[in-house]
């Protein structure tokens, strides 16, 4: 049986800020069901929940070097859904009202690295392959070509969810912290813009390294997507591939999704009376027949918030509803506000991140919006088709792999797409959706292929298997 583990900062439901939650929470699951002897270690934060805490067992206290440093490290196991999880604890790191974003991430996370490699041998698993998730876990293949290679034979595959992410900190670092010689400060390795670059780490010395869509794995190769390592992503395009994400189809389900006003499968007209009770909820005029757009986003310009601003006048001239739903950058939040407060009969801007909301939205949208500047793999879009909102998005990363452009000439699509990063082609293709919606049989085909679609895990769960096998 191939054995692997996971080493993530956050995983579902333990901890969860973004999609690299979702992922190390649902991917194990599917890897499983491959027969995949899966198990997962992170960080035992302070706000893991209780329930949780309550269940785990002390496994046992070793001590971890962090350069010139020995500091504490208890192992904790939990065995949840049939998957052993891994919880490695120092309070002094860890017992933090948040998870990133401390003036010590630096040495927070070279611990945690350190400290699953020194783990292993106590933990009675010793894996065939040990898969990283972005710049806090980038160092685990590193430190095993240079610390442990004579006792852990594991082969590495480091994956990239965000490129912009990088771990990027002073040079001081590199001695007093990853405890390493000043020939690891060199632009092919560690170095760049005379920082110590941790992410970097993760790409140079892993046996596969792979990101979250083919679209994103290509895309990271050129300059305008590639923020600064895309002549190091060409270095190492021999071992770079592209998987997509899934969705886990048991979270995310409409026919018992716990949040969701009426439970549907493939109906349209059970979908309209989600419709009519989110109106409810959230005071807009009650009307069935009208196109209610949906945003389930951070408020960032990554996702496209510029080209939503530039256009959402003129859009909500049409004969249309849209709820927003998110938080992100100060500045797009007012802006918001103040659209909300003109437009009091068409939109709604809801400032928080609330799951009940979100799903509610999902259930109830005709229409979902992803104007994306770049898109890795993205969640939105995949949860949307499940729940039979067509998606608008811009051609880029995982969008583009996954939504196929309404064709009028042979029916086929699940949603629909413009390619360039440009705010009148986006309205122009909003009203080319709603043009098509006024026909209701060609948009209940549509959202027919929506509800077709599969980007479950499992296909995706395949490739890596295929990927880890390959190594081993």
């Amino acid at each position: 049986m191939m054995k692997v583990l996971f080493v993530t900062s956050e995983a579902g439901p333990f901890v969860k800020t973004g999609g690299l939650g979702d992922v190390a929470g649902s991917l194990p699951r599917a890897l499983k069901k491959e027969k995949v002897d899966i198990r997962i270690v992170l960080p035992n934060y302070k706000w893991i929940p209780q329930k949780f805490k309550d269940r785990m067992l002390h496994k046992e206290e070793i001590t971890v070097p962090v350069s010139w440093r020995n500091q504490y490290c208890g192992i904790k196991q939990l065995e949840y859904e049939g998957i052993t999880h891994y919880f490695l604890d120092n309070e002094f790191y860890f017992k933090r009202d948040g998870y990133y974003g401390y003036f010590d991430d630096a040495e927070r996370f070279t611990f945690f690295c350190r400290a699953v490699l020194e783990a292993l041998p106590h933990c009675g698993f010793m894996p065939d392959v040990i898969h990283c998730h972005d710049w806090q876990t980038a160092l685990v293949p590193l430190f095993l070509q240079e610390f442990y290679n004579k006792n852990i034979t594991a082969k590495t595959v480091f994956t990239i969810h965000n490129l912009k992410f990088q771990g990027a900190f002073t040079h001081w670092i590199l001695h007093n912290i990853l405890g390493l010689g000043d020939h690891y400060f060199t632009s092919d390795k560690l170095e760049y813009n005379g920082k110590v670059n941790l992410l970097k780490a993760g790409i140079v010395y892993c046996d596969r390294l792979t990101t979250v869509s083919k679209t994103y794995a290509n895309e990271i190769k050129y300059p305008f997507y590639g923020e600064g390592l895309d002549g190091l992503i060409r270095a190492n395009e021999y071992k770079l591939r592209g998987i997509l994400n899934g969705v886990d189809y048991n979270e995310y389900n409409p026919e018992t999704d716990p949040y969701t006003y009426v439970k549907y499968k493939n109906d349209i007209e059970e979908k309209r009376l989600n419709k009519i009770k989110l109106q409810e909820e959230l005071s807009l005029p009650l009307k069935k027949k009208t196109p209610l757009l949906g945003i389930v986003s951070r408020l960032t310009s990554q996702k496209g918030l510029d080209l939503l601003i530039h256009i959402l006048d003129e859009l909500l001239n049409e004969e249309v509803q849209l709820v927003i739903v998110g938080t992100g950058d100060q500045e797009y939040e007012q802006v918001l506000v103040q659209k909300a407060l003109r437009h009091t009969k068409k939109l709604r801007v809801v400032l928080k991140f609330d799951e009940g909301l979100a799903r509610k939205i999902y259930a109830a949208s005709d229409i979902f919006l992803m104007p994306s500047l770049y898109e890795p793999c993205g969640l939105g879009q995949l949860i949307a088709l499940r729940y039979g909102a067509l998606p608008i998005v811009r051609e880029t990363g995982g969008l583009k792999d996954t939504i196929i452009s309404y064709n009028e000439s042979n029916g086929e699509g699940n949603g629909f797409s413009f390619t360039n990063y440009n705010a009148h082609d986006f309205l122009y293709t909003i009203r080319r959706a709603l043009k098509v919606y006024k026909n209701k049989n060609i948009w209940t085909k549509i959202m027919e292929n929506a509800f077709n679609s599969n980007y479950s895990w499992d296909g995706s769960a395949k490739e890596y298997l295929k990927l880890y096998r390959e190594l081993t």
